[in-house]
Parts: structure tokens; sequence; C-alpha cells
């Protein structure tokens, strides 16, 4: 490779864990117009391993806007990324899959917590406004929770 293909795929790395990394914040911060304008326009999420949905970015984010009402209080840490962009013969392609390892913490107004853990899948295209989600996979693991929401 030369050092210009490496410098466009350390600049495409970067791009994507500021996509996924901007994907935990609109979540925590309840931003669901930023979550729907991380995803390509056929974008879509499936959040079935953890009690949730699989549909559309829209759909989804309507979901969550529901959802997480409860729980005015939470955080994703995505952590352990490991990131596969398209090869094509030595240089950088269109297609990336990104895979993490998350925690969330979030906390209820009443003051139970609940936390949990899994992995995502993050499979990300370029477009011409950068990379954006095409589809987000969650694959929970594990569940914790105190109070009405502790988990037997």
């Amino acid at each position: 490779m030369t050092q210009r293909v490496d410098l466009a795929t350390m600049m495409d790395r970067l791009a994507i864990d500021e996509l996924v990394t901007g994907y935990a914040v609109a979540v925590d911060d309840a931003d669901w117009s930023a979550y729907r304008a991380l995803f390509t326009g056929d974008g879509r999420a499936d959040y079935r391993s953890s009690g949730g949905i699989e549909g559309s970015a829209a759909e989804v984010a309507d979901w969550l806007a529901e959802t997480m009402r409860i729980f005015p209080v939470r955080q994703h840490l995505i952590v352990n990324r490991r990131l596969h962009i398209q090869d094509l013969g030595g240089y950088p392609g269109d297609g990336a899959e990104l895979q993490a390892d998350y925690v969330n913490p979030m906390r209820m107004e009443s003051g139970d917590d609940f936390v949990s853990g899994g992995r995502y899948t993050f499979h990300v295209l370029r477009t011409d406004e950068g990379w954006r989600l095409n589809h987000v996979l969650i694959a929970e693991k594990w569940r914790r929770g105190t109070g009405a929401l502790a988990v037997s």
C-alpha cells in the first residue's frame, strides 16, 4: 500500500469511529433527529435480542424515543471496536463492518438501575454525505437490574 492509501484508510477508520460514537451520543441524549441522520436512506436496526423491535431507522428511532423515556439517565459505552473495511485489492472500498462490545448502564426516575451488555454489529456504507449506518444489530448477552427491574 502507498502512504496515500494508508492515510485514506486511517481517515475512514476515524470517520467510522466518529459515526459509532455519534450513535451512542444520540441515544444517550435522546437526539432522535441525529439518530436518524446517522443512517442511510434504507438503514435498519435490530434490537430484538434486547426485547426491542427491528425496523427502519425512523421506526426504531420512534420506538427508542418512547421506550427510553423511562430511563432519564443512560450511558452507552462502546468498546473493543474491531473494524473491517472492504478491501478492493489493497484499496479501501465503500463498505465496512464494525463489531464492538457495549455496556449500557441506565437509571429510572425511581432510582432503580438497569445494566446490560453485549455486542453491536454495525454495517456501514460510504455515501456522498460520508460514512452512514446501513444496518445495526444488537446482540444482548446479559442484563442486571435493581428494584422493579431486578432480573431473576
